[in-house]
C-alpha cells in the first residue's frame, strides 16, 4: 500500500517511515501542506497506484492541519487519519466534520497506529474477496426512516433535519444508518464497532464515542441517540407531535 506520511519534522517522519516500510508501506513523505496537496493530485506516471491512507499532522509550518484537511477531501476520498497532540473531543469532532476517517494522539503506541491505518484502509476498500463475511451497516428497505424531523435516506446515504441535507462523513452515516435501522434496540458498543468499523480492536471504542458526539450536533437532537449505561446505544425516536 502507498502512504502519504505528511509531517514536518524531519527526524519523526525518518524514524516512522522506517516503520512503515518494515510493515510493507511504500512511504511518500510531505513536510508540509501543499506539498501534500501536490502529491494526491493525478500525474503522468502510468500505473502508480494511489495513496492508501494519508497519515496528516495537524502542526504544519505553512497550513493549520485542519485547513488541509478540508482541501485534501476535496480533491481525493483517501482515507485520512490525523495525527494530533490535540486529545479534547471537541478538536476531534472538528476533524471528523472536515473529513478526518479517524485520529491518533500523541503519544502514540505504533502497533495502535498500525492498526487504525489497517482499519480505514478496510472500510474505504470493502471485503478483499466475494467469500468475506463482513457486512456493511447501510444496507436496508428504500424507504426513507423517519425519525421525528431526521429522514434517513439509506439507498442513497442522504440525510436532513427538518428538510435541510446535512453533512455526514462515511462512519458517521454507517453509524446513524445502523441505529435508524432498529430505532429502540440497544446495539452494544461492540457490536457496533464490529458492524460500522468491521473491527474488533477495543481502541475503537473512543472513536466510537467522538462519533456519537458528533451526531448530536449535526442532527441537532442530543436525545436521538441514547448511551445505555453498562451497554452501548439505542436510537429513540422522537413521539409523533399532537395535531393541533
Amino acid at each position: 500500500m502507498r502512504l502519504l506520511l505528511v509531517e514536518d519534522d524531519d527526524h519523526v517522519a525518518a524514524a516512522l517511515s522506517a516503520v512503515l516500510r518494515k510493515h510493507g508501506f511504500t512511504v511518500t513523505h510531505a513536510r508540509n501542506g501543499e506539498e501534500a496537496l501536490k502529491a494526491v493530485l493525478p500525474c503522468d506516471e502510468p500505473g502508480r497506484p494511489p495513496f492508501g491512507v494519508i497519515l496528516l499532522d495537524l502542526g504544519l509550518p505553512d497550513q493549520d492541519g485542519y485547513q488541509v484537511c478540508g482541501r485534501l477531501r476535496k480533491l481525493t476520498a483517501t482515507p485520512v487519519i490525523m495525527v494530533t497532540a490535540r486529545a479534547d473531543v471537541r478538536s476531534r469532532i472538528h476533524g471528523l466534520n472536515l473529513g478526518a476517517d479517524d485520529y491518533v494522539v500523541k503519544p502514540y503506541d505504533t502497533g495502535e497506529l498500525l492498526a487504525r491505518i489497517h482499519a480505514v484502509s478496510r472500510r474505504a476498500t470493502g471485503p478483499a474477496d466475494p467469500e468475506d463475511t463482513g457486512s456493511h451497516p447501510v444496507v436496508g428497505p428504500a424507504d426513507p426512516v423517519r425519525l421525528g424531523q431526521v429522514v434517513v435516506e439509506l439507498p442513497t446515504r442522504r440525510v436532513t433535519v427538518d428538510g435541510s441535507a446535512v453533512q455526514l462523513t462515511r462512519k458517521e452515516f454507517d453509524l446513524l444508518a445502523l441505529l435508524a435501522q432498529r430505532p429502540g434496540v440497544v446495539f452494544r458498543r461492540e457490536q457496533i464497532i464490529s458492524e460500522v468499523w468491521r473491527t474488533s480492536w477495543e481502541g475503537t471504542g473512543r472513536t466510537l464515542e467522538v462519533h456519537v458526539a458528533s451526531l448530536r450536533s449535526k442532527l441537532r437532537m442530543p436525545a436521538l441517540i441514547e448511551t445505555v449505561r453498562g451497554g452501548g446505544y439505542r436510537l429513540v425516536a422522537p413521539a409523533p407531535s399532537p395535531r393541533a
